[in-house]
């Protein structure tokens, strides 16, 4: 199976900044890049969950970056969920 590309799964408000540090560093190869401005773009449960579904589906394999907070991100736990089926 070709990867098609990485999904970044991480608690925003704190770990954001993992996140674009990974992604501008061109370590991962194929990721689709996501700017911050699409993210920040979605502000309510509904256009958040779609938007997650949207990119797992294309993913084919999904980066947990792990903070102080991550474990207390419901966010987290739909997005590890959803990943693994």
């Amino acid at each position: 199976m070709t990867r098609r590309w990485v999904f970044f799964s991480f608690h925003y408000a704190h770990d954001n900044w993992r996140a674009a540090q990974i992604r501008n560093a061109g370590v991962v190869e194929g990721n689709k890049l996501v700017s911050d401005n699409q993210w920040e773009s979605y502000t309510d449960t509904a256009s958040i969950k779609k938007w997650v579904d949207s990119q797992l589906a294309g993913a084919s394999c999904t980066i947990v970056l792990i903070g102080s907070y991550t474990a207390e991100s419901d966010w987290i736990h739909y997005e590890i969920k959803k990943s693994l089926g």
